[in-house]
């Protein structure tokens, strides 16, 4: 058996990633073990994890593949200063002897956080960062040839790439190269209207549709931008206006004072208040950035004449982009990568080492891809639950009979309460898939903001995913495939649709929240979509149990499902985490395994028998 370990670190969300004879056996990402968001550290844990979970000795890898070239990187570093002089001194004199010191030497570091870990005699090979996430769109995917677009920040200079897949092959046909990037524009437009940088772009996107349609404030603020910022070609090549972006050589973003003459305001402070000004800005590059997607999905098509699209990269996260554009049907069938960011890039440098540098063949499922429903980290035996020292003073009840324990939750849902949902293996990648998942009623129209403020601790605005019974995606949702991995937005079926007040008269940009949108309001957003999941039988069959369950209970085949965390923290990975969450919250119950808990006030379980079609909203 060959084995092959793929790493991505040093930048942000680092993960490791085991393949054995080409198939993925385990992958992780850093920051579930260290409790760290999008940390960046060798990921030691995680490889750990990987090796054990394959039962792999670390001396009996056939090779371990980094997903970048620091080289490449160092020589864009010195060439952008270069070009870029006298600016960013600031920023030259702090990055690079970091460079010199560290990074420049990489083989060298890795070399030795791999010998620390046992993993010695082994060769140690570097992919390209473009060519990691293009391996991880493509072969993954249940295509035999496929067109691969590629949109992120940057890697070493390739911001966008355009490729061809067929069969165990990748060939380049176009890039876009640093510092003319969507993912960076995007992430600029991110930083100013006050959210974090590579974690603050879902809630811009968030933020986004509370513009209004036909606003004239949107129609200016796209005009500036693309008079002054941004140059985008009929191609979806872009060109950026460096005088008013920082991040080439400066410590931040944006060039703040530009920015400030030509929206008329200033950067929003995190944690101020959101004004018009900022959602329409959010509503202007949103927009945009959809726009250069679909231009850049028409040239893919142009020079591949493929019938299929696969998609990798920060940008391939906007899923309401990649929701635009299956609508726009320039592709007859796209798939998206679940790890699109970083985390996947280790992924992907596994699979360009055994496809490409061992030129072996790929495993094809034309029904479903290669990801396992991106199940693939620790999963946690439920006697490893009940030796839990936390929980012995806990009120719980172990279920033998599966059934019993989904009628149960469905009941308490139906109730009104919150439930942590924790099954079977971790997922990979940012989102939650049901089995790390916090769980509500969708038709109660208080839930979004109970959950918002109550569980995890957010700002109000922030919309909800529904999970949804893949057999009955069509009976709530104008969605023409599967969207198992929550990358497609779609909108609500016109007929579960409720009109909504006029709100002229408001001063609150985000009254609209407090009148139900649909149906199910608890995860419609205020433009009448929602991010849709829909679940399988065959990937995730406890979840799909639960649904069913629910849906008997209550004739809804929908669930809230967000990821189990609460803000600024990882999604949960071990029953521990799990537990502490639970009880640092208002979270109602949590489920583990076959273990319910409840906390110590919650009145006695009171179990459904008879199905309960309630309706909010009469």
């Amino acid at each position: 058996m060959e084995t092959i370990l793929g790493i991505s670190a040093f930048y942000h969300d680092s993960a490791a990633v085991l393949l054995a004879n080409g198939e993925i056996v385990a992958a992780a990402q850093e920051e579930r073990f260290t409790r760290k968001k999008h940390d960046a550290a060798f990921p030691v844990n995680s490889i750990r994890y990987v090796l054990e979970e394959g039962g792999i000795c670390a001396d009996f890898l056939s090779a371990v593949i980094f997903y970048e070239k620091p080289f490449l990187k160092f020589e864009r570093l010195l060439e952008t200063y270069h070009a870029f002089a006298p600016k960013g001194l600031l920023s030259f004199t702090t990055g690079v002897p970091v460079w010199i010191k560290e990074k420049l030497f990489m083989k060298r570091l890795l070399r030795k956080e791999l010998a620390a870990i046992g993993i010695k005699k082994v060769p140690l090979l570097f992919s390209e960062h473009h060519c990691s996430h293009a391996a991880s769109a493509f072969f993954p995917s249940p295509f035999e040839e496929a067109a691969i677009l590629t949109i992120d920040g940057v890697g070493e200079w390739v911001t966008t790439s355009l490729c061809y897949g067929k069969k165990n092959n990748i060939t380049v046909l176009k890039e876009l190269h640093f510092p003319h990037s969507v993912g960076l524009l995007y992430s600029s437009f991110t930083h100013y209207i006050g959210f974090k940088v590579n974690s603050g772009e879902y809630k811009l996107m968030g933020l986004a549709p509370f513009g209004a349609p036909c606003s004239k404030r949107i129609d200016v603020f796209k005009q500036k931008i693309l008079s002054e910022m941004v140059d985008i070609r009929d191609d979806g090549c872009i060109f950026l206006n460096m005088e008013y972006f920082n991040f080439a050589t400066g410590l931040k973003m944006t060039n703040d004072l530009r920015w400030m003459r030509l929206f008329g305001f200033p950067p929003r402070k995190p944690e101020s208040a959101i004004t018009e000004d900022y959602i329409a800005l959010a509503s202007a590059i949103q927009l945009i950035t959809e726009d250069i997607v679909l231009k850049l999905a028409c040239t893919t098509k142009n020079l591949t004449k493929s019938n299929n699209l696969v998609l990798a990269g920060g940008v391939s996260l906007n899923c309401v982009s990649n929701g635009k554009l299956l609508r726009e049907k320039i592709f007859k069938n796209i798939w998206i990568q679940p790890a699109a960011g970083d985390a996947g890039g280790a992924l992907g440098a596994a699979l360009a080492g055994w496809h490409i540098w061992k030129k072996r063949d790929r495993l094809i499922n034309e029904d479903r891809d290669i990801m396992k429903g991106a199940f693939l980290g620790p999963e946690y035996t439920d006697k490893s639950i009940s030796n839990l020292k936390r929980i012995h003073d806990a009120h719980f009840q172990r279920y033998d009979d599966f059934d019993e324990l989904c009628n149960t939750v469905a009941s308490v849902i139906v109730q009104g309460n919150i439930v942590g949902w924790f099954q079977g293996r971790m997922e990979f990648g940012p989102r939650a898939l049901g089995n790390r998942s916090i769980l509500g009623d969708p038709r109660n129209p208080d839930m979004q903001k109970k959950m918002n403020l109550k569980i995890k601790y957010r700002e109000s605005f922030r919309p909800f995913a529904p999970a949804v019974l893949e057999e009955d995606r069509d009976e709530y949702f104008n969605l023409d495939c599967n969207s198992p991995y929550m990358l497609f937005v779609a909108s609500i079926q016109g007929k579960r649709r409720l009109s909504i007040p006029d709100q002229k008269d408001t001063d609150d940009v985000f009254e609209a929240l407090s009148h139900p949108h649909s149906d199910i309001p608890a995860v419609t957003h205020v433009d009448y979509s929602s991010r849709v999941q829909t679940v399988s039988e065959k990937t995730n069959p406890r979840f799909w149990k639960l649904l069913f369950t629910f849906r008997k209970l209550t004739g809804c085949s929908v669930l809230i499902n967000t990821s189990f965390n609460v803000r600024g923290e990882p999604i949960v990975c071990t029953p521990e985490d799990a537990y502490r969450c639970f009880m640092r919250t208002e979270m109602d119950y949590l489920v583990l395994g076959d273990f319910l808990f409840k906390k110590s006030d919650q009145p006695a379980l009171q179990i459904s028998k008879l199905p309960q079609k309630i309706s909010y909203l009469d």
